[in-house]
């Protein structure tokens, strides 16, 4: 199955959830004779709902909603201008970091407990290696023995070497054992698993600096990407974490788990508008292959796939 497919199937709730009643206002608006039209408050007030109801935010939606509201139709359906503007976002938002050409390249993951994040390591080390990298995982949460063991297990999955701290190291420490390995062994990656912290604990914030100096200290320009994991399923109130994060670990990307569990996929939107940071993958399943690169044009195009 291609990316536009398990984008489909990953949004396959938010769509169940909302489609209906998009495609109701669609039909309405776009009917023959209408795409000459200027669209009326009761269709421009239905779209402002059903946009709020996908989770695009308020936001998000005032923007893409006035200008709808402006722009002229010139025979486009309402289908048609929605997607226009909701691309428009994601084209405004700066590009990923690029290959920087140092060896090994540093990626911090970072995120609040229960994000998906140590699955998310996992997950995209075996897409790394899936594309001929040979990627590395450490284990920088020395905190919680659960952390590294389920890592422990998603490396095992994925194929990928991983270095560990004895409980309560200092995570620091660890990545300093991770980085140096990944340079004797000719490792392209290293992917640091932080510890889940709460975006309030300034103290956990403090030990995420200091991995990212020892990180510099080792590599030039390390970390060379910082991701952070997004829980779909939160909403929007995933982007008060984000924006502490943003300030505090120079947070590069987004990572949005679990979109498949939620009914409202319209949070990349949210995201992409209220942080103004690339979506780099998106998570879509529980398996090991379940983490895909985000495509703006093929999620577009899932999130308002038509039923008629």
């Amino acid at each position: 199955m291609g990316i536009v497919g398990r984008l489909s199937e990953g949004l396959s709730r938010t769509t169940q959830h909302l489609v209906r009643r998009f495609d109701e206002l669609f039909s309405r608006a776009d009917a023959p004779g209408q795409r000459s039209r200027s669209l009326d408050v009761d269709t421009l007030d239905a779209l402002e709902e059903l946009l709020i109801m996908a989770d695009v935010g308020l936001a998000a939606t005032a923007r893409i909603v006035a200008a709808v509201k402006a722009r002229p139709r010139g025979g486009l359906s309402l289908r048609d201008l929605v997607k226009d503007e909701i691309r428009a976002i994601f084209a405004g938002l700066p590009s990923a970091p690029p290959a920087n050409g140092y060896a090994p390249k540093v990626v911090l993951v970072v995120g609040v407990n229960g994000t998906g994040k140590t699955t998310t390591v996992g997950k995209l080390a075996a897409l790394l290696k899936a594309s001929g990298g040979r990627p590395l995982i450490c284990a920088a949460d020395t905190f919680r023995a659960a952390a590294v063991e389920q890592l422990d297990i998603w490396a095992g999955r994925a194929g990928v070497e991983i270095v560990r701290g004895r409980e309560g190291a200092d995570p620091a420490a660890v990545v300093y054992d991770a980085i140096a390995s990944g340079k004797a062994k000719g490792r392209d990656a290293v992917l640091i698993d932080t510890a889940g912290r709460l975006h309030t604990r300034v103290n956990l914030m403090q030990e995420l600096d200091k991995i990212r100096r020892v990180a510099a200290r080792e590599v030039k320009g390390a970390p060379h990407e910082v991701l952070l994991v997004l829980d779909a399923t939160v909403g929007q109130n995933g982007l008060a974490q984000a924006r502490e994060f943003m300030s505090a670990a120079g947070v590069t990307g987004i990572v949005l788990a679990k979109l498949d569990g939620t009914a409202k996929g319209g949070i990349a939107v949210a995201i992409a508008y209220d942080l103004k940071l690339p979506i780099q993958y998106v998570g879509v399943g529980e398996g090991i292959e379940d983490l895909i690169p985000f495509s703006a044009d093929e999620y577009v195009d899932a999130l308002f796939e038509e039923k008629w």
